[in-house]
């Protein structure tokens, strides 16, 4: 036998192992599975073969999980997961002309991409649309998105870089705050608190530079690790946010928002539509980069 066949686990084993590891109960996972406690412990027994260790110690009626059992569970749990969640999305493409899975950041997807969706299936009824949040570059070799939204440089192991636009930084904060100080713009940023994302430190800093805007603490103030969470804090009247302009597109219509200084930054890197290498001429793919690129145009963030 193949080696590397020897070595493919069996679904069904695997499905069996996480219910008994679920139940600490053999009989009780053969009830959920519609089973005998034989065939289960057969399936475990297998299992425990192809692996080489054992998965269960036996303690009166109870099982409980062996220390590689426990080190395996996790991976099985997910891959079992993974595995439904492919069967889904196989039976939901099936039923359309052509599917497309969309890896995202989680911000842009959420206050960017999603609302304006609806846009393009208005014209494409016929693809089947997933979107995934990604927040780190991945393989698609081993993940196997259609296409991914990057921001960054322009360098993807195995994925052709096109560029969508620059991101803008603007500082804002609740009018309720930049009323209540009476300052003038400048002033205020010397003197409201300001709030930091933890993976930028320097936005502030650079903001300042580029602008020429003296401010006396550029690292002062409360520090949040997602840019969702700054947008909270300004509403809030925390302090004085200094966000991407596509990500307070709502809150800056609706009042919630206010800009500080009418003062934007390009920051050093940009957004990125990314393609695998080997879907360069997939029509579904090509369509859904025209129309972001003519959605970036329309809304004036280059």
């Amino acid at each position: 036998m193949d080696m590397r066949r020897s070595l493919v686990p069996d679904i069904v084993n695997l499905h069996a192992f996480e219910c008994a590891a679920r139940h600490q109960n053999f009989s009780r996972a053969a009830e959920e599975l519609n089973l005998t406690q034989s065939a289960v412990s057969r399936q475990i027994s297998e299992l425990e073969q192809q692996t080489g260790v054992k998965l269960f110690e036996r303690i009166r009626r109870r099982v409980i999980l062996s220390e590689a059992g426990r080190r395996l569970l996790p991976e099985v749990k997910e891959l079992l997961v993974r595995s439904e969640r492919l069967m889904i999305g196989a039976v939901a493409a099936g039923q359309m002309k052509s599917s497309l899975r969309i890896a995202t950041l989680p911000t842009f997807g959420a206050k960017w991409l999603v609302p304006r969706l609806g846009g393009f299936l208005a014209q494409y009824q016929d693809v089947a649309i997933t979107v995934e949040s990604r927040s780190k570059p991945f393989s698609f070799e081993e993940d196997n998105f259609d296409l991914a939204i990057h921001f960054g440089q322009p360098a993807w192991a195995g994925g052709v870089c096109t560029f969508l636009c620059h991101e803008k930084v603007l500082p804002v904060a609740c009018p309720r705050l930049v009323e209540g100080l009476k300052l003038e713009e400048y002033d205020l940023l010397s003197q409201a608190p300001l709030l930091h994302l933890t993976t930028r430190p320097k936005l502030w800093a650079e903001w300042c530079r580029v602008h020429d805007v003296p401010v006396e603490n550029a690292f002062a103030g409360l520090r949040f690790d997602q840019f969702s969470m700054i947008t909270a804090a300004a509403v809030a009247g925390l302090g004085v946010g200094l966000l991407p302009t596509y990500l307070i597109e709502d809150e800056v219509r609706t009042g919630a928002l206010a800009p500080v200084a009418n003062l934007t930054m390009s920051t050093e890197n940009a957004y990125y539509f990314v393609r695998p290498e080997e879907k360069r001429t997939s029509l579904a793919v090509g369509l859904f980069q025209q129309w972001l690129l003519s959605e970036v145009g329309d809304a004036n963030h280059v």
